[in-house]
């Protein structure tokens, strides 16, 4: 029998809070009266479901590559404590559950965006994994599409300049982030056989230039919700400094190239994002 524990890991419910939150302020910055917070809140739900579905069927894809490395090996599905079957049943209702919320609460433009995302993360991202590090930056696209979910949720057009100004923060943003994580478990990856930037690249510096170059191009495109008229110019101060901040990390990972910049860069990558959205709401213009 499936333990709550084991559904929990299945889901990746600790990751796909993020996706919850962007989803959420993406849905609340695309809003100009009345905020229909149920539907708001069913429209994440579903975001969230569909996130998770797509998780759920990347442990099925990857339950041999889990077992090589030791942050996955506990993994339900790796251990065998789930079959794959039953993981793979799951994870597809999981997402069906997830694309009938979004079509009962909004519309079929978020359906289609979540969709599009649970498909390039189960078919292009985690096959490719296997076979190029590029599928870093292939893995940033479904990781950049909740805010627009959000964003035409709440009727907000895609035609507008201002939700490809949110998608293009969480696609520069996930770079440092990812390279900050695959440098932590480098070990891990060699392991399992990963061709990831940080195990193909030896002594770092590759990484390290990758992680600064991005960093450094996200504090231009922070600006641009400010630049869109999505938010006031005292976003724009609060986004330049913390970018800059950000970006200082960046340097020093650039640099030293050790565990502890790594982690530095990490822990300021998961502090610096929620930090951008809740100036961004709050400055909303």
């Amino acid at each position: 029998m499936t333990s709550a524990r084991d559904l929990l890991v299945l889901m990746k419910v600790r990751l796909n809070a993020l996706v919850v939150f962007t989803s959420a302020a993406g849905y609340y910055l695309a809003v100009w009266g009345p905020l229909d917070a149920i539907d708001g809140a069913i429209a994440c739900l579903g975001t969230a479901l569909v996130a998770s579905g797509a998780a759920a069927l990347n442990q099925v894809s990857e339950r041999d590559i889990d077992r090589l490395m030791l942050r996955t090996s506990d993994r339900p599905v790796a251990t065998g404590r789930m079959s794959s079957t039953t993981a793979r049943g799951i994870a597809l209702a999981l997402g069906a559950a997830g694309l009938g919320a979004l079509w009962y609460s909004a519309n079929l433009t978020a359906v289609a965006i979540a969709l599009a995302t649970f498909l390039i993360y189960i078919l292009v991202y985690t096959p490719m994994k296997r076979h190029s590090s590029l599928a870093t930056v292939i893995g940033a696209v479904p990781g950049a599409l909740p805010p627009l979910i959000g964003w035409t949720a709440a009727g907000g057009a895609l035609l507008s300049r201002a939700p490809w100004a949110l998608f293009a923060i969480m696609f520069f943003w996930q770079l440092p982030h990812f390279l900050a994580i695959s440098w932590l478990y480098r070990e891990d990856y060699a392991r399992a056989g990963l061709p990831m930037l940080s195990v193909i690249d030896r002594d770092g510096r590759m990484t390290g230039r990758q992680a600064l170059v991005w960093a450094a191009a996200l504090v231009p495109v922070s600006l641009l919700p400010s630049i869109v008229g999505l938010s006031t110019v005292a976003y724009a101060v609060g986004a330049l400094i913390l970018g800059l901040g950000f970006t200082a990390l960046a340097a020093y990972f650039a640099h030293q190239r050790s565990t502890v910049s790594a982690r530095l860069l990490f822990l300021g990558s998961i502090t610096y994002l929620p930090l951008l959205w809740i100036l961004m709401a709050a400055t909303k213009a």
